[in-house]
């Protein structure tokens, strides 16, 4: 168990965000699709079907059709599932630059699926944020 805080300054302060290797992509399978031996890394049942993420090779070599192709960002800061302003923050710091900007919140970290071709430039924007909230801190705000 890894120690997680709830204080929106604290989260900002401690981001760092990090690239995960590769491409990742969401498709959608239908609700009486077998998931077993697929290797999704997240999975979502909505009354339209289950969206799926994986790796871009896996849903290929499957024959399946990638609605959204992403690279895959973790905040690796610990983040308390009850924290309130991390998600609108980041989602916040993203949509200015107009990245779009999917999370996915696990028990120790969210998890951000921007587009391929804006990864670089999100990063810079976390990174940003993360240092305007150091400099908020600093200066006493």
């Amino acid at each position: 168990m890894h120690p997680s805080t709830q204080s929106l300054n604290q989260l900002l302060r401690s981001l760092n965000a990090v690239r995960n290797p590769g491409i990742y992509v969401y498709c959608q399978l239908p609700l009486d699709a077998d998931l077993s031996g697929l290797p999704a890394f997240a999975t979502f049942r909505e009354p339209e079907g289950w969206t799926v993420i994986l790796e871009e090779n896996a849903a290929l070599a499957r024959g399946l059709e990638p609605r959204f192709r992403a690279a895959w960002i973790t905040l690796t800061v610990y983040s308390d599932l009850e924290a309130v302003g991390l998600t609108a923050a980041v989602a916040g710091a993203l949509a200015d630059r107009g990245i779009s900007c999917n999370v996915v919140a696990a028990v120790d970290h969210d998890h951000l699926f921007v587009p391929v071709a804006a990864a670089a430039e999100a990063l810079d924007a976390l990174v940003l944020l993360s240092k305007n909230a150091i400099f908020r801190e600093n200066a006493g705000c």
